[in-house]
């Protein structure tokens, strides 16, 4: 679940003990949603068979909804949700996003299909970590789930011959359809920049660094050029040196990020393809 890619960075960070406690504060609720969702994704991947994995998902959805105190994970996100005032609704979004992988064979034909699960699966937790974050504007929330939404498909794009192992197709085994998903996640890679101006400048640049080597994975799948190349390639990764030219370049994005005043959300056509199936405002 690529959601997690930005709590991931802000969790490794907690460990350094370099924070004053109010920021130490956030990275502690930052890590309990990173817990929670790592705990879905166990499911999920786990090598049971699927009717455990079913029995499995069913009891933690049941505990979370009955705010079963006596499970730490599930304690520690419903203290989240009750202290950012976070919608149930996003988690239970996440649930049935997670739940679509729950069956023998997972095929995803549409554009808004495509996007609905994106959404559940990851724009769920770019806003319940923006939310973490203290972002207010609902403006730069709706970019907030462009980010995650845009990551998701990057990871769809990436996976493609490992999810057709675990018998799950999201977009078609050909280079064409990888490339036009890949195109589509530039659309929400862009559309989410501005709104990481609302983040406080203390978490800023992490989400800043996320994004931008998160988006370099489809420039690296783009390379193989052909289908051929794409299957011998396995899992594309982006390497170090590259990263570091990404973090230096996050430094000229964080210089831009500061001369934004207003935002002008416009990605309102892919948002109206969710809200055929999704009330967004109700989340945000």
């Amino acid at each position: 679940m690529p959601g997690r890619t930005v709590l991931s960075i802000l969790f490794k960070t907690r460990s350094l003990n370099l924070f004053p406690s109010s920021i130490q504060f956030t990275l502690d609720k930052c890590s309990s949603l990173y817990n929670f969702c790592r705990t879905l994704d166990d499911i999920v991947d786990d090598n049971n068979n699927l009717e455990k994995k079913k029995e499995i998902f069913s009891k933690f959805k049941m505990d979370f909804e009955n705010k079963s105190l006596n499970n730490q994970i599930i304690k520690d996100m419903w203290s989240v949700i009750d202290s950012e005032n976070i919608s149930k609704k996003i988690v239970i979004d996440l649930f049935d996003g997670v739940e679509t992988d729950l069956e023998e064979k997972v095929v995803i034909n549409s554009k808004k299909d495509l996007l609905v699960y994106s959404y559940r699966v990851a724009g769920t937790v770019g806003l319940m970590m923006s939310k973490i974050l203290k972002v207010k504007n609902k403006e730069a929330l709706k970019g907030a789930i462009d980010l995650g939404i845009a990551m998701q498909l990057t990871n769809i794009a990436r996976d493609v011959c490992e999810d057709k192992e675990r018998n799950r197709q999201y977009v078609r085994h050909d280079f064409s359809a990888i490339q036009e998903i890949i195109n589509e996640s530039q659309i929400f890679y862009e559309k989410s920049f501005n709104s990481i101006s609302k983040i406080s400048f203390r978490s800023r640049f992490s989400v800043i660094v996320a994004r931008r080597v998160y988006r370099k994975i489809g420039d690296y799948i783009l390379k193989q050029k052909n289908i051929d190349n794409y299957n011998k390639a396995g899992k594309i990764y982006v390497p170090l040196f590259e990263k570091v030219i990404q973090t230096f370049l996050s430094i000229i994005d964080f210089v831009k990020l500061l001369f934004i005043k207003n935002l002008n959300y416009d990605n309102q056509v892919n948002h109206n393809i969710l809200e055929q199936e999704i009330n967004l405002n109700e989340r945000i």
